[in-house]
């Protein structure tokens, strides 16, 4: 029995050991991938070019990615679903004051993008996206994860009217696409030229953005 359970623990270890090694790699092809899209875009880069830079075979690429488009959908899941378990995340936290809360989240996640260089040139990737060729399939896709994102905006909107902190006339969905085209607007100007620091104007950017709505909500 004692033998058994060596072997096993042993067994297990290796597991262990080789699911991180293979998480490892598909990160370092991920990283990769942002590195020569960043620099050369999407269409001028070659699986070749992903492999060198990644320290890997291009087998290895083929193990986690049947060709340059699914590593591009990859950097959209990574990027994608870690927001929505942010905002679903806060959105279990029943604020008194959704507005409000909306606001600190935003400026939360504005300021963590700052410190996060990968996540700015992903970021970059799929706001300058032009899906053509075999990027064309995952148009609809992404247009569908950005609707997610919009409905959970809506919500903190939505729920601010159920609690009486915003004006029944308003339109929680024009209040999401306004603040919505706020902020692509201000991530465009921040990735693509030097007028925006995040880290000195996302407060008060966002601030600003939300004193308009002070007519409309009582932040008391």
């Amino acid at each position: 029995m004692y033998v058994f359970k060596a072997i096993r623990s042993c067994y297990n270890a290796r597991m262990r050991k080789t699911k991180e090694d293979t998480q490892k790699t598909r990160q370092d092809i991920l990283q990769a991938a942002v590195e020569n899209f960043s620099d050369k875009g999407f269409f001028n880069t070659s699986l070749n070019d992903i492999a060198k830079t990644a320290g890997v075979t291009r087998g290895a690429v083929y193990w986690h990615f049947d060709n340059k488009a699914e590593i591009f959908d990859a950097l959209h899941a990574d990027l994608h679903e870690p927001f929505i378990e942010h905002v679903l995340a806060d959105l279990e936290n029943d604020s008194p004051h959704p507005i409000l809360q909306l606001r600190d989240l935003m400026t939360r996640l504005l300021l963590e993008l700052a410190q996060n260089p990968t996540k700015q040139q992903v970021m970059g990737l799929f706001l300058n996206c032009d899906y053509s060729g075999v990027l064309a399939p995952f148009k609809a896709r992404h247009k569908a994860s950005k609707e997610e994102s919009l409905a959970l905006f809506q919500a903190y909107f939505k729920r601010a009217q159920d609690k009486g902190k915003l004006s029944p006339d308003a339109d929680p969905e024009i209040l999401t696409l306004t603040f919505h085209c706020f902020l692509k607007g201000l991530l465009i100007e921040y990735l693509n030229s030097d007028i925006i620091d995040l880290k000195a104007h996302a407060k008060p950017l966002i601030n600003q953005l939300f004193e308009g709505l002070k007519a409309v909500h009582d932040p008391a």
